[in-house]
């Protein structure tokens, strides 16, 4: 039996509490999001998702993303995501919080106030071992192949990963 992921929402009022995690998407529900991105100088690791994900199954995104628990720091669900998705951990930094809204398909809506974290490292010192049930494949690519890539194939990239990049077209978060 899936016991039901409560995720923070956020109140007209900003005010945190506990929603599960597919009502916040049915429904629009703003709430609390963390987003990964790791470099190997100025080049990112990005990650296809997993085919059966429920939902943008099959698209490239940044190397990870996904909501904190409720009563789980920002920080902490950044790192548990890393290990979870990829099977790695270093050090990530807080970059910046930014709030979008995205049509993500299947009936469902991210409304998401995300923290951005950043890491680096040499991806020749670095092992990735990604979940299947997660992550398709990885691969690393400089902002100018992405921003071309999406320019030629916007369907490849999830509807948040698009806005990403249209708002930090060098990726400097």
């Amino acid at each position: 039996m899936n016991v039901p992921i409560m995720i923070p929402g956020i109140d007209a009022n900003g005010a945190l509490f506990p929603i599960e995690k597919m009502q916040a998407h049915t429904d629009a529900v703003f709430h609390l999001a963390v987003s990964v991105f790791v470099f190997d100088g100025a080049e990112l690791l990005i990650q296809r998702r997993a085919h059966d994900k429920y939902h943008c199954g099959g698209q490239w995104a940044n190397t990870c993303c996904s909501h904190p628990h409720w009563d789980e720091a920002v920080e902490d669900a950044a790192a548990r995501r890393l290990q979870e998705e990829l099977g790695f951990t270093l050090p990530l930094a807080e970059a910046r919080v930014f709030e979008y809204s995205a049509d993500v398909g299947n009936g469902l809506h991210e409304h998401e106030k995300v923290t951005m974290f950043i890491g680096q490292t040499r991806r020749g010192e670095l092992t990735i071992r990604p979940n299947p049930d997660e992550v398709a494949e990885t691969r690393w690519i400089a902002p100018e192949v992405l921003r071309a890539e999406i320019a030629t194939r916007p369907a490849d990239f999830t509807p948040w990963f698009r806005i990403y990049v249209e708002h930090f077209p060098d990726l400097k978060l």
